[in-house]
């Protein structure tokens, strides 16, 4: 299928090319930006992506770039590979020589990983494509504030997305293995919503309750009544979850407010309930509210859609890792109910979303995601280049072809 030795000239690249990427991401990791501020990583990366020969061109509002591999006179298929450059509002607990330098910003979610891979696959590709061994085009999207969320929408405002067949990126997975790759096919993640519910009466004593509306029994209702009719109204297999992380209402014992709130989270791994979600909860807000003589006004924050890996796209994904990873990198990965804003790219284009395994082998650390200590094994760096730059190139060499040729036997069940 391909018409280079991928195997052997990922090798040797990386031979040349691994410590360079390991101080690559140790600087980034040492200089963390949060979303929206990324302009000095976005000058690192534009910066040694024209080095490499190609043209970068940065996103409207200032960071975050695209830079595109490959002749585009040649009419061949265009695969986009995205990572995200943004850092966390938290302060960099870990003893390392590469901790963050800058107050309550840190890159405990792997963005830092996921960028130094994309820039190594980049550069590899490159290089493919300067040999004219490239079957086609790829184009590299270094994607500003996906925690904030919003970076993925301002990519594909800016056209990051046009003529592109399939996309993928790969996500830092602290519970699995340096060397592991996790795949998936279907919800992968989370839709993650925030709802916000006030609640409003005339108020009164709490001595006579049944002469004005008692807000705080209301309130309660619906914070427990809520959860319990979505359970009832929606699929179970679509798993919405409604979790309230803050109740506030009243500041005297002995006096029933006229206003109180109640937020929380929406979470689901099904797009047709997702998009059905604010009508429904808004029906079941207005009836629990009206059964006790209070108004309640529900505000939905949308954030991100479920990330629904496209089966063709994983499958290509996981051919790529059996191919320079061999098949005992892979690993089955199971469904988060954390957000991920690729979503937003895979409503758009096919493609599929990998977990990276960061633990060290045989480690007894138990390292998350968004934890002041995370960190990862660096070897990581290596195995997520291979897999970014293989599964460009497998899906650039399945453009044209067949279902039944683009994966023999298919994906794994």
């Amino acid at each position: 299928m391909l018409e280079l030795d991928l195997p052997g000239s990922l090798d040797e690249f990386l031979c040349a090319r691994t410590e360079e990427l390991i101080a690559f991401r140790r600087d980034l990791h040492a200089h963390p930006e949060v979303g929206y501020h990324e302009h000095r990583t976005t000058s690192r990366v534009a910066l040694r992506l024209a080095a490499a020969g190609l043209q970068p061109v940065t996103l409207p509002k200032g960071t975050g770039l695209v830079a595109d591999v490959g002749d585009d006179l040649t009419g061949g298929p265009l695969v986009a590979l995205r990572a995200d450059l943004d850092a966390l509002p938290i302060t960099d607990e870990k003893n390392v020589p590469y901790r963050s330098t800058v107050p309550n910003a840190c890159h405990a979610c792997g963005h830092d990983v996921h960028t130094t891979v994309l820039l190594g696959a980049g550069l590899f590709l490159a290089a493919q494509a300067a040999a004219g061994v490239l079957p086609g085009r790829v184009r590299l999207i270094f994607q500003p504030a996906e925690e904030v969320p919003g970076g993925a929408l301002d990519v594909m405002a800016a056209g990051g997305l046009s003529s592109v067949d399939r996309i993928f990126a790969v996500h830092c997975d602290p519970r699995l293995d340096a060397g592991k790759v996790g795949t998936r096919t279907g919800p992968i993640t989370a839709a993650c919503d925030k709802i916000k519910v006030r609640v409003t009466g005339p108020g009164g004593h709490t001595a006579r309750p049944h002469l004005t509306a008692d807000l705080v029994y209301a309130l309660g209702k619906i914070v427990t009544e809520l959860p319990a009719a979505l359970s009832r109204r929606v699929d179970p297999r679509s798993s919405l979850s409604l979790v309230w992380g803050r109740v506030s209402a009243g500041s005297a014992a002995n006096a029933i407010p006229d206003d109180g709130i109640a937020e929380g989270t929406v979470r689901c791994l099904d797009d047709k309930a997702w998009h059905e979600a604010p009508d429904l909860l808004k029906a079941l807000v207005e009836s629990v509210a009206s059964a006790y003589g209070v108004v309640a006004d529900l505000q939905y924050q949308r954030n991100v859609p479920p990330c629904v890996n496209e089966p063709v796209s994983t499958a290509l994904l996981e051919s790529a890792v059996s191919l320079v990873l061999g098949p005992d990198a892979l690993a089955t990965t199971p469904q988060s109910l954390g957000g991920e804003d690729f979503a937003w790219f895979l409503e758009s284009v096919p493609g599929s979303l990998a977990r990276l395994g960061t633990r060290t082998p045989g480690s007894d650390e138990d390292f998350d995601i968004h934890q002041a200590t995370f960190d990862v094994d660096e070897r990581a760096i290596g195995v997520g280049v291979r897999l970014m730059a293989a599964t460009a190139v497998t899906a650039l060499s399945a453009g044209g072809m067949s279902l039944a040729e683009r994966v023999p036997g298919g994906a794994r069940a």
